[in-house]
């Protein structure tokens, strides 16, 4: 029998109900807008580093980004601000980002659900200090690839960042909290900032970092060092809390973060499988690419005549 601090959940089949959104939030790494061309969770992971360096408390930082990332999976790039310029009034934005929520959080539990809903809408005070210098360095360096010594690695475009990963780990941490029991503050923040040292050392992946053997460790710990000097003092204390959790399984936090570290690198795979598998047939019966409505049937009529689809 395993040791309690080896149980994958509090209640154990519950993370299957949570794996199709967690593989709809690898959607907001590649989803880009004019405002954001980088990619939505890369605009939500310097966001996230702005607030926390303007002092905003993590706990709502990591309920926010989280709120915004559910509602972004089937709304995209239709946030408040863009809503708000769109002309639409408050009580409209608020309705449209709540329907966006509601629309995917039926596997999360209540609470969550309603602290989730209640973030969403929430305006804090508009950050006033910059992203630390670091995070730009993460957004434009990109992840490895899956590697192991002495094989081929695997590369698949577009390669996603480190912050794509990053704020990944940090929303599904805070998704999968719940699971193991755990408060979801410090698995989030283990998320954003578990690779800090890549904003000074390239990717190598696995393969590669098994290369360095020894040096690997302390050149870690030296950049990660010099990335946490960056930040206030009372954040870069907090951070440091947060980076425990990395490498070992022996709290409900430390197992939080790290379920969600394992699930966004299987699941960004898997997104890539998807896509290189996908058929026509997928698009006009699945996802009804000739919508319902009055032009429908002339589509349809369209596509047949022209022998795209029967």
């Amino acid at each position: 029998m395993n040791a309690p601090a080896r149980d994958t959940a509090a209640a154990p089949g519950r993370l299957a109900e949570l794996r199709p959104l967690l593989s709809e939030l690898m959607d907001l790494k590649r989803l880009r807008t004019p405002d954001h061309p980088d990619g939505l969770a890369a605009h939500g992971f310097r966001r996230a580093w702005a607030a926390l360096a303007s002092g905003v408390d993590p706990g709502a930082v990591a309920l926010q980004e989280t709120a915004r990332a559910v509602a972004a999976v089937k709304l995209g790039g239709l946030d408040a601000d863009v809503l708000v310029r769109a002309g639409l009034s408050p009580g409209d934005v608020a309705r449209v980002l709540h329907r966006g929520l509601d629309a995917v959080a039926g596997p999360l539990e209540p609470d969550l659900r309603e602290r989730l809903s209640l973030a969403l809408t929430q305006t804090p005070d508009a950050p006033h200090a910059p992203p630390p210098a670091f995070v730009e360095r993460l957004v434009h360096q990109p992840r490895a690839g899956a590697t192991f010594p002495g094989r081929a690695r695997l590369l698949v475009p577009p390669q996603e960042g480190h912050a794509d990963h990053c704020y990944a780990v940090a929303v599904g941490a805070v998704l999968v909290s719940s699971r193991f029991g755990a408060a979801p503050s410090l698995p989030f923040l283990a998320g954003l900032s578990h690779h800090l040292f890549n904003a000074v050392l390239p990717d190598a992946g696995y393969g590669g970092e098994a290369l360095l053997g020894d040096l690997l460790e302390p050149l870690m710990k030296r950049h990660t060092e010099a990335a946490l000097a960056s930040l206030p003092v009372r954040l870069s204390k907090v951070v440091r809390q947060a980076l425990m959790l990395t490498g070992n399984v022996d709290s409900p936090e430390a197992r939080a973060f790290n379920a969600a570290d394992a699930l966004d690198r299987a699941l960004e795979l898997e997104a890539h499988a998807r896509a290189a598998g996908f058929t026509l047939r997928q698009a006009m019966e699945d996802l009804e690419l000739i919508h319902p409505g009055p032009l429908r049937a002339f589509g349809d009529d369209v596509l047949r005549e022209a022998t795209v689809w029967p």
